[in-house]
């Protein structure tokens, strides 16, 4: 079994079907690598959803097929997203317009 690191940055976005391979490429070949460049983060991975979304909002559930990619992030503290590195790259750059939804959220452990 493996450990849960102590801090942690996700990421979720909704990308537009028309560019979603080139979106995936970019990611895969730029924005990650730029990222794990980045002084505090430590490790990255790529997620994609299997099957369909279960999403509620107001009390009202519902199932949707489409792909969310989630990207995890181990972080040596908080503040690893607050160096000037890590804000030259953040941001989705010319597919801005075409991601539909994220969430970006950091997580650390309770003491």
């Amino acid at each position: 079994m493996s450990v849960l690191p102590d801090c942690f940055l996700i990421v979720t976005a909704e990308v537009d079907a028309e560019v979603e391979a080139e979106w995936n490429r970019w990611y895969d070949e730029v924005h990650l690598p730029d990222a794990l460049a980045c002084p505090g983060v430590l490790t990255g991975r790529r997620y994609v959803s299997a099957g369909d979304l279960a999403e509620s909002e107001r009390g009202q559930s519902r199932r949707v097929r489409r792909n969310l990619y989630t990207t995890v992030y181990e972080l040596e503290s908080p503040r690893a997203v607050e160096t000037p590195e890590f804000a030259a790259m953040r941001g989705w750059g010319r597919f801005a317009p075409h991601v539909r939804s994220q969430t970006r959220v950091v997580s650390a452990l309770l003491r």
